[in-house]
């Protein structure tokens, strides 16, 4: 078998669960999963906001739109959320989602220097690294 082979066919998705006191009607614990490169490229992405030439940083329903990413059935491993439910979530307990949130972070080693190497990127717009004129 290739190189490649192997790793494409590695089960490389970790699960965790974790404590939700907030939310007893589901046994007061979700599961959630590491994300997908995609996945992760995508919400780092959503985090973006392009202004005309400029980029800002939109940190605008963060802590939901990661946990519709993160949080799954643990019976299938599906997600439970799409993305159109993150303005619902949102809407949840903030100590609820930061539990969720900061587990998801965690498990997918996003840390502050990801937020702050994101808000960097953005406040120096697209052609900060460029040399041509």
């Amino acid at each position: 078998m290739s190189i490649r082979d192997l790793i494409l066919g590695e089960d490389d998705l970790h699960f965790e669960e974790v404590p939700v006191p907030e939310w007893p009607k589901v046994g007061g614990k979700v599961r959630i999963r590491t994300l997908s490169g995609t996945e992760r490229d995508a919400f780092e992405q959503a985090c973006v906001e392009k202004r005309g030439k400029n980029h800002d940083t939109n940190l605008r329903n963060i802590r939901a739109k990661l946990c519709s990413l993160l949080i799954v059935d643990p019976a299938t491993g599906q997600r439970v959320f799409s993305d159109a439910d993150a303005d619902a979530l949102g809407r949840k307990s903030a100590k609820a989602l930061d539990r969720v949130f900061d587990a998801g972070r965690k498990l997918n080693g996003i840390g502050e220097k990801d937020v702050e190497e994101l808000a960097g990127n953005c406040e120096t717009g697209p052609s900060a690294g460029s040399t041509s004129a």
